[in-house]
């Protein structure tokens, strides 16, 4: 079976997850002599649709992919065999990164315009990044987003449930659904479905049974009596292939009749608040999970139409933003070396105009709470705390990444200090980001430059 039969993407691939046309820039920066310093920005233009906020995710797999980007053997001889000339081919044989990013530590709300990562190193070094980082930062803070936002709605309307990941197989692929689990937990969940999840990023892992477990026996009670004998104080029992209230009386005298503890029931079907609450009654302390189309606003409808759960395990709409899909990220080049100098760059496109130059943003908190960002010139003084930290000095790795256990804790902090307004599931208002009179000034003469010049 050839190494390709799954389409798994293992560290070595890497090098080549990226664009045709990176790779042709690449050549042609190269075979044209210029390759001059670049910085390139990474943001949202606008947040998706019903988001006050969004989390930043995904910067520890960039940093992997920086430090272990190589082109081996068998890179080098597909792209010779795609045509790239032996210049390219030389300079990936020894790429080497040599220059600086910065970035936004993982678990912090981010809004419009404002970096989670810039890179400035030679234009062709730069420019290879742009197809990955897009990937891994733009899926993963996406969903930890999403799973930021479904955790505060539990926060707010209950009483320390749990949120468990129950989306890996409706996720757009092995990689999605891996990266899915940990953008969850980071955001928010208390754990994953996926056990690979729980080995890759020591996400804690759950589970219960599936209605097949339930089908395969003559009956519901003979399928629930072998899941006790094996399982014991820790069975949680599927209870709705048949009947739910019945199938929650059966869980009931199944645990009795073998003396044990009833540990749980799930609900994956039907009007999910009504039945809970009917549930309730019949189960008394055992533990009521709820899975099915769950989502933020799902969660907010069933708090408020009186729903009982313990616990959630929200799938497909987490794992693919079903609501949002699209985190619409960009990378873009915002300087490039003139004269020794970095001189600030923008586009002028219609309803894609950039801000020019490197950058540094700053966050103001006032009695605990945040009132707006700065959005600023690197090394402009602005009011607030700058929120972009260095991540690579020098080609050389100077960040200290947290363990995926703090970043969880920052995202819920983070959001706990964001205005209402900002968080609100529906209809969230705007968060204020201002722009400083220095880039505003900049700004403003990078686009009379640029005009004068073109025109």
């Amino acid at each position: 079976m050839p190494r390709s039969a799954f389409g798994h993407v293992g560290p070595r691939d890497l090098a080549l997850f990226t664009d045709r046309y990176e790779l042709s820039m690449l050549q042609g920066y190269l075979e044209s002599d210029h390759n001059p310093d670049a910085t390139f920005s990474l943001y949202f233009r606008h947040l998706p649709p019903d988001r006050g906020y969004a989390i930043a995710a995904g910067l520890e797999q960039v940093i992997a992919y920086v430090e272990t980007l190589t082109f081996d053997d068998d890179a080098l001889s597909f792209l010779a065999d795609l045509g790239f000339d032996e210049s390219l081919l030389s300079h990936l044989d020894e790429f080497e990164f040599t220059g600086e990013i910065r970035g936004l530590p993982e678990g912090t709300p981010v809004f419009p315009n404002e970096p989670l990562l810039e890179v400035t190193a030679p234009i062709a070094q730069a420019q290879l990044f742009e197809t990955l980082v897009l990937n891994q930062i733009g899926y993963q803070t996406l969903v930890a987003t999403k799973g930021a936002r479904m955790a505060d709605v539990v926060r707010r309307h209950g009483d320390a449930q749990t949120l468990v990941d129950f989306g890996s197989r409706r996720a757009h692929g092995v990689d999605a659904g891996l990266k899915a689990a940990r953008a969850a937990y980071l955001g928010g969940f208390d754990g994953t479905s996926n056990i690979l999840a729980g080995q890759r990023f020591g996400v804690p892992t759950y589970g219960t049974m599936a209605h097949s477990w339930v089908q395969s026996f003559e009956s519901e009670r003979a399928a629930f009596e072998a899941f006790a004998d094996v399982y014991g104080d820790d069975a949680v029992y599927l209870i709705d292939t048949y009947d739910t209230v019945g199938g929650a009386e059966r869980a009931v005298a199944v645990a009795d009749d073998r003396g044990v503890r009833l540990g749980g029931v799930r609900l994956d079907s039907g009007d999910l608040a009504d039945l809970s609450v009917a549930v309730d009654e019949v189960v008394d302390d055992a533990d009521i999970v709820v899975s099915s189309g769950i989502d933020e606003y799902a969660l907010r409808e069933f708090f408020d139409s009186g729903g009982v759960a313990d616990a959630f395990g929200p799938g497909t709409a987490l794992t693919t933003s079903t609501d949002a899909p699209d985190s619409g990220v960009v990378y873009k080049l915002t300087a490039v070396e003139r004269d020794g100098d970095l001189t600030p760059r923008m586009k002028l496109s219609a309803g894609k105009a950039t801000y020019p130059g490197q950058k540094e943003f700053y966050r103001v908190k006032r009695d605990g709470e945040y009132q707006h960002d700065v959005l600023a010139r690197r090394g402009e003084d602005a009011e607030g705390t700058p929120q972009l930290e260095t991540i690579f000095e020098d080609g050389r790795l100077v960040y200290d990444a947290p363990d995926l256990d703090s970043i969880r804790a920052r995202t819920r902090r983070e959001i706990g200090r964001l205005p209402d307004s900002a968080r609100r599931v529906r209809d969230p208002t705007d968060y204020e980001v201002r722009i400083s009179d220095g880039l505003d000034a900049l700004a403003a003469d990078t686009e009379r430059e640029l005009r004068d010049r073109e025109l």
